[in-house]
C-alpha cells in the first residue's frame, strides 16, 4: 500500500510578487527549494494564510538567494504581495518508507529568511 505524506513545507512565506500575465506557477527562491527538497516542476499545494484560498500548481526555479515567492497566471488572483502563504508538496510512500520519514520544514520570517528548521510538528495541545 501507498500513503501520500508531507514531503516539505514552507511555512509562512511572503508573496513578493502576483504576476497574472506569465507562464503559471509558483517561482521560489533556489536556495529556499535546495534546502526543502523541491524541485523546479513538482507539483504543489499553496495555502494562503490571509485570505483562506487554496491552489495547486507548480514550482518556478527562482533567482537563488533573492527571496522571490512570486504568484504567477491565474494563481495571482489567490495572492496579493505581502500575504503570508504555506507552500506543501506531498509524496507517495511505502509502508517501509513511511517507518524513517521525515519531512523537511522551513519555516520562514519577512524577507522570505529561514527563522528555523524542523521535521516534525509538535502535537497540537487542547
Amino acid at each position: 500500500m501507498q500513503s501520500i505524506m508531507l514531503k516539505a513545507k514552507l511555512h509562512k512565506a511572503y508573496v513578493t510578487h502576483a504576476v497574472l500575465e506569465y507562464e503559471g506557477s509558483l517561482s521560489i527562491d533556489g536556495h529556499l527549494l535546495d534546502m526543502a527538497g523541491l524541485r523546479e516542476y513538482e507539483q504543489i499545494q499553496v495555502f494562503n494564510v490571509d485570505n483562506g484560498e487554496r491552489f495547486t500548481t507548480y514550482i518556478i526555479r527562482g533567482e537563488e538567494g533573492s527571496g522571490i515567492m512570486s504568484v504567477n497566471g491565474a494563481a495571482a488572483h489567490k495572492a496579493s504581495v505581502g500575504d503570508r502563504i504555506i507552500v506543501c508538496a506531498f509524496g507517495h510512500f511505502s509502508e517501509e518508507e513511511i517507518k524513517d520519514h521525515k519531512p523537511r520544514l522551513i519555516y520562514m520570517q519577512e524577507g522570505n529568511t529561514v527563522s528555523h528548521t524542523a521535521n516534525a510538528i509538535p502535537v497540537q495541545l487542547a
